[in-house]
């Protein structure tokens, strides 16, 4: 029998080190992870979100600017074959969806890909990796404000007949001082995330059923105008042009693992889950690619270069009336502020994670025992958020997100392929088919979707890289609460 007031045994192989490959390569148990789910500085998260909460957060996160904005800039790249762009950058989401779907299932913690590399792959991957999502979420935050602001101009200029000066709607290098509009939205979506997890995501259900109703109505009306002759050169620019476009368009697709940095929050995470993530992504697929359809068909693709607000101008035309565009308009705003939203819950939820391993300071992991979230975290997060929003260039942001979200991802697929071989005796309420072949095909559409952007994106990826090493070496590797845990209690998976 075992004695209850020793020490848990532990297997040699997982007994704590000091070598700096150990401390490098150490693994958090799943049991570990599951058990600590929800536990902050001074209080807890609660587990107040359904299924269908959940599968609203995902489509909140993913269906906005994406279409709403980003569309304008991959039509001149694609051509009328971006509808094939939409496709392959919607496998490459799918193929790490469903990898999402099975570690959501068996790690329902809020960490998201940077827990399920700390189960799988050690400490240093998992910092790479959750870094890799403080760029997808925190910066993404801000590429969408930006695009927001775009809309809300078009709803002002067909309402009242005034627009925001550019100087206070601009960036610095764009004509303008300061994005005041992205600034805003991103500070109304912190006050509606302070109020509580449940409050948001209801705010956040409104909004989603807001935005596809209206692109329902972009669709009927814009097929009024529909010309099959503007699909008669498909692909202009070949496979490099629809390549470069599907890179551009992935990062309409960033938002569906939102569900998955809710697995603290949720009611049934095990359960419900996998299910949100298929299942928003399954929706915001058909609506991409019917909504590109249908603008390709009403617009000549050549007349996409440099147009803002894309899909209002497209209703303002083929209408000959002001009045379907700032509708549109209208509900476009309120789409974007979902997914900004969305995605700034994200990127706390992930923070949090990070606080409560302690490679992030403390102050991430504090938690409001009243609301029963993390406030300051917050707080921090959109600040930041609403700075890069409001001095930083859309495109600029877009692929830098980009390339980040891609990164992550391909680590998801790995875990998955890792976790089999590890755990194989883990529960699973959702698996991958064929084995390893669709984590290994995410993992290919990935890094194709990540060579296919420019050098700058990466060289400015590599210096966020490397910004990020530093800190870790510097501040979590000490601080990692699985390098300062007492003598007796594992630093790794015991796993074998």
């Amino acid at each position: 029998m075992l004695d209850h007031g020793a020490a848990p045994p532990v297997d040699e192989t997982a007994v704590r080190t000091t070598s700096p490959l150990s401390a490098l390569t150490r693994r958090k148990p799943v049991e570990r992870l599951v058990t600590e789910g929800g536990q902050g500085e001074g209080g807890s998260l609660r587990r107040s979100l359904s299924m269908w909460q959940l599968t609203m957060i995902s489509i909140g996160a993913t269906l906005g600017t994406g279409i709403f904005v980003v569309l304008g800039d991959a039509v001149p790249k694609a051509g009328p074959a971006v509808t094939v762009a939409f496709v392959i950058a919607g496998l490459t989401a799918l193929f790490s969806a469903l990898s999402y779907a099975e570690l959501a299932g068996s790690i329902p913690v809020a960490g998201s890909s940077y827990s399920y590399a700390y189960a799988t792959m050690g400490e240093l991957v998992a910092w790479v990796c959750g870094w890799c999502l403080v760029l997808e979420y925190g910066v993404s935050v801000a590429a969408v404000a930006v695009g927001w602001g775009e809309y809300l101009n078009e709803l002002l200029d067909g309402t009242i007949g005034v627009t925001i000066p550019e100087v206070l709607s601009s960036a610095p290098g764009e004509g303008g001082v300061i994005n005041l509009p992205g600034l805003i939205v991103v500070m109304l979506a912190m006050v509606f995330l302070l109020g509580g997890a449940r409050e948001s995501a209801v705010v956040n259900t409104i909004m989603v059923a807001v935005k596809i109703v209206t692109l329902v109505i972009f669709c009927a009306i814009g097929f009024m105008g529909f010309k099959s002759g503007n699909y008669k050169d498909f692909m202009p620019l070949g496979m490099t042009g629809v390549g470069a476009a599907s890179a551009t368009l992935f990062f309409s697709y960033i938002g569906f693992d939102a569900a998955s940095t809710a697995g603290e929050e949720a009611k049934n995470p095990k359960r419900d889950l996998p299910r949100a993530i298929m299942l928003s992504l399954l929706i915001v697929t058909v609506l991409y690619v019917l909504v590109a359809a249908v603008a390709v068909g009403a617009w000549d693709w050549k007349a996409f270069e440099g147009s803002e607000a894309t899909l209002a101008a497209i209703m303002n035309d083929v209408t000959g009336q002001t009045f379907w565009g700032t509708m549109l308009a209208a509900g476009a705003v309120i789409s974007i502020a979902s997914v900004v939203l969305t995605v700034l819950y994200g990127q706390t939820r992930v923070l949090f994670a990070m606080s409560r391993d302690g490679l992030v300071p403390k102050v991430f992991g504090r938690v409001s025992r009243k609301t029963g979230t993390p406030r300051v975290n917050t707080v921090i997060v959109s600040l930041f958020c609403g700075l890069l929003a409001s001095l930083i260039p859309l495109g600029k942001l877009v692929d830098a997100t980009s390339i980040g979200t891609l990164f992550a991802f391909g680590l998801v697929n790995i875990a998955v392929i890792v976790l089999r071989y590890t755990r194989p005796d883990l529960p699973r309420t959702f698996k991958v088919a064929l084995g390893p072949v669709f984590p290994v095909l995410g993992f290919v559409f990935c890094a194709y979707n990540m060579f296919s952007l420019d050098a700058i994106t990466w060289v400015v990826f590599g210096c966020w890289m490397a910004a990020g090493l530093v800190f870790y070496f510097l501040y979590g590797m000490r601080r990692s609460r699985l390098a300062t845990a007492a003598p007796a209690e594992p630093a790794v998976s015991t796993e074998k």
